[in-house]
C-alpha cells in the first residue's frame, strides 16, 4: 500500500504518544528498498516500511487496545507490547523492524503516531503507558 509520508525535503511532523516531543518521518530508499526515516533531534532511526501494513494487520487480529511499551534496543521490551512485537522473531519480518543496529528500538514510540496520522490506528495520549488499536 502506498502511503503519503513525505520526503526528506518535506517530512511529516509528528508528536510522540504523550505529545511531549516532536519528530519527523519520511520515506526514502536504502539498498533498493523503501524505508521509513525517523529524525528525533540529531538521532536518525530507520524502520522497514512494511511495518505499517504488518502492525495494522496485527492490531486488527488483536482486536483490542495494545500497550506500546517503547524501549531502547539495549533494553528488553515488555511482553505483549507493540515494542515486543516489533522485534519478535514471530512477526512477519522475522525480527526487528528497526534497521540501524544500536537504534532498532523505540518502535513503540515512533511508529504508532505515524499510523495514527495515516488513519490506520488510534493512539492514546497519556503521560505514560500509552496504547493503540486498529481503526
Amino acid at each position: 500500500m502506498a502511503y503519503n509520508i513525505g520526503s526528506k525535503e518535506n517530512p511529516m511532523v509528528l508528536k510522540t504518544p504523550p505529545l511531549s516531543s516532536e519528530f519527523t518521518m519520511h520515506k526514502d530508499v536504502k539498498d533498493g528498498n523503501e524505508i521509513l526515516v525517523c529524525t528525533v533531534g540529531k538521532t536518525i532511526l530507520h524502520y522497514n516500511i512494511q511495518c505499517l501494513n504488518d502492525l495494522h494487520q496485527k492490531l486488527k487480529t488483536h482486536g483490542d487496545w495494545m500497550a506500546l511499551g517503547s524501549a531502547d534496543e539495549q533494553k528488553p521490551a515488555k511482553e505483549g507490547t507493540v515494542e515486543a512485537w516489533g522485534r519478535s522473531e514471530n512477526n512477519p519480518a522475522g525480527g526487528w523492524y528497526g534497521l540501524k543496529k544500536g537504534f532498532r528500538g523505540r518502535f513503540g514510540m515512533y511508529i504508532p503516531p505515524l499510523m495514527e496520522a495515516l488513519g490506520l490506528a488510534e493512539v492514546t495520549h497519556e503521560a505514560k503507558n500509552n496504547k493503540m488499536r486498529s481503526k
